[in-house]
């Protein structure tokens, strides 16, 4: 065990005030001092939380500014801002310009603080392929981009190599196809369509170079080393906000900056014998899938048709017949109505990472000894059949700004585990009841037609006769020629679309139609879709994936526990982030690294 030894100490001045500041291999801290020598407030950085430190007076926001002083070195490092708009914590780029007795002693911090970073933040990225969705969102994502995220890469020694992306799936490709020696991850700046061209990207890639087949359902995957960071840039931001706590391309650009690393947990959605797609938050079927397909018809109305659709959909009241069957998780390790909440440094996650690897050397956990925690063997299966309102399966909180807790408050990222939630066909008023507390604190499962099951394994069939081909047909009556379809990638390049399963790896996954890029005015009536006045409802709806419809019905879920691994740390809770600046003695959350 390293101890916490003084590298360098001395009297700075920041102003006209003295300070007494002291590096050791952890921290930098900076202790006011009064006139008779008394000391006043102390501020305390992580080592692990500087980012950058820089000769002379430097400013890097709005823009660079230098002024290269002999005595001066400016210490640039992580400051919490509070609480966002949403969950997690803010970050922002905090600065300090410090003053020396002599340029020696400037030298010698310099170094020391350059070479604390070297040695104590060892997964730091040194190099990043970078893709960038002009078209996602506000179409903002290269000015964000270039004015918020690349000046502190440059302050940070990260050399980015930028995509700027002109079709659907063309980052999914360039990962999957092109040489990435030499690059420690890759970041999407865009919204959860990009990010997800990036998770099928990484995951079929490393199952390429690896040699296992993606198609099988029962096989076991090589868990990615490859890390994926997101810069919030599109429409929907929901895997951001529920790893992260906030929307913030600042406190995103930081987390990978530090290197940051949160492992996240992947359910594969297979038909037959076929992969089908790859999710991480939502798997839903009935409302959530009606919306979706409701929403397809209105691309023009921007982020507003989810609201449109849902509304819609809510009073066509649909409810489907179909049969689940789910493997249950161990009950004994957590439950999904046990009020807990997955945060930084989550100790469910911890553990589960234990009983995910038991063959991992503990020093590196993505050892070529895959887990074998899924096997089929393990656990009960169960069956419920009915009349549902909806189906969801999701891998985290699902939470977003909207609803804060999301579809599953007590889900965590890495445990290996899924939360299914069946909501029985109820009326009207008891299905809006459940949907509204997902806007509030109250528990949405505390409802008697809802039930929620902790699960590693789903499958979904139709009742015997039942028409299994209305998503096929959905999917068919969405073809357009090739004009069509072109004109429309280059117009909603957001988020990737889904068409036939092939054999030939990953690439079949996010095959792209026109018809869901939202070309305005040259849709053709959907057979699954139907109106308020329609005389007879669909009897089989469709599968929502992460925002994304499936062309098949009965489906088979997986879940691969901490399968891929993003920049980030999870959702910072505030009061431990105060715990952070524990060198602090009278900080209470209002010294310089959280002010407001």
């Amino acid at each position: 065990m390293e101890i916490n030894t003084l590298k360098v100490e001395s009297s700075l001045w920041i102003g006209n005030k003295r300070y007494r500041a002291a590096l050791s291999a952890w921290y930098f801290s900076w202790t006011e001092l009064d006139k008779k020598n008394r000391e006043k407030k102390t501020v305390s950085v992580r080592v692990s939380e500087v980012i950058g430190v820089e000769d002379g007076r430097v400013e890097i926001q709005p823009q660079k500014k230098v002024e290269d002083t002999d005595r001066d070195f400016t210490l640039f490092y992580v400051k919490r801002s509070g609480r966002g708009s949403g969950q997690g914590v803010l970050w922002s780029l905090g600065r300090t310009q410090f003053s020396c007795p002599s340029r020696d002693l400037r030298d010698q911090w310099v170094t020391q603080v350059r070479t604390a970073l070297k040695t104590h933040s060892p997964a730091r990225p040194h190099r990043l392929l970078v893709f960038i969705n002009p078209f996602g969102g506000k179409r903002r994502g290269k000015q964000i981009f270039h004015s918020l995220v690349a000046p502190l890469f440059e302050l940070a020694g990260i050399s980015s190599h930028v995509v700027v992306t002109e079709r659907a799936n063309q980052a999914r490709d360039h990962i999957l196809k092109k040489d990435l020696t030499g690059f420690d991850g890759v970041v999407c700046v865009g919204g959860d369509g990009m990010f997800s061209e990036l998770l099928h990207g990484v995951i079929g890639r490393t199952q390429q170079e690896a040699g296992l087949s993606e198609h099988d359902p029962s096989g076991v995957l090589q868990p990615c080393d490859l890390h994926i960071g997101i810069i919030p840039a599109g429409s929907t931001d929901c895997v951001c906000f529920a790893t992260v706590g906030v929307n913030d391309p600042v406190t995103s650009a930081l987390h990978i900056i530090i290197g940051d690393s949160q492992p996240l947990d992947v359910c594969a959605v297979h038909h037959q014998s076929s992969l089908v797609r790859y999710s991480v938050s939502l798997v839903g079927y009935g409302f959530y899938g009606d919306v979706l397909a409701e929403s397809e018809r209105h691309r023009w109305m921007g982020p507003l048709r989810y609201d449109y659709s849902g509304c819609m959909m809510y009073l066509c009241n649909r409810s489907y017949q179909g049969t689940v069957q789910f493997l249950l998780a161990d009950p004994g390790l957590s439950s999904p109505r046990d009020k807990t909440r997955c945060l930084s440094g989550c100790r469910v996650c911890s553990e589960s990472t234990e009983r995910l690897f038991p063959l991992s050397d503990s020093c590196s956990l993505y050892s070529d000894k895959l887990s074998q925690y899924s096997d089929q063997s393990e656990g009960e299966w169960m069956s419920v059949s009915g009349r549902f309102k909806c189906i969801s399966l999701t891998c985290m909180s699902s939470s977003c700004p909207k609803s804060p807790l999301g579809l599953s408050p007590s889900a965590h990222l890495a445990d290996g585990t899924g939360d299914l939630i069946l909501v029985r066909d109820t009326n009207a008023l008891g299905f809006l009841t459940y949907l509204h507390r997902h806007t509030t604190s109250q528990d949405q499962f505390d409802l008697p037609f809802v039930e929620v099951h902790r699960v590693k394994a789903v499958k979904f069939t139709l009742p015997p006769g039942e028409d299994s081909g209305e998503a096929e047909k959905y999917e068919r009556s969405e073809q357009n020629t090739e004009e069509e379809e072109e004109e429309a990638v280059m117009e909603h390049p957001d988020k990737p679309c889904v068409h036939e399963s092939s054999k030939s790896g990953s690439l079949q996954h996010l095959a792209c139609t026109a018809k869901e890029r939202g070309a305005p005015g040259k849709r053709k009536t959907s057979d699954f879709l139907c109106g308020l006045c329609c005389s007879k409802p669909p009897a089989v709806s469709v599968w929502n994936c992460d925002g994304e419809i499936l062309p098949h019905t009965e489906i088979s879920c997986r879940v691969h526990g901490q399968l891929v691994r993003l920049y980030a740390r999870g959702i910072e809770d505030e009061a431990r982030a105060v715990g952070l600046c524990e060198d602090s003695r009278d900080c209470k959350g209002k010294c310089v690294l959280h002010s407001r």
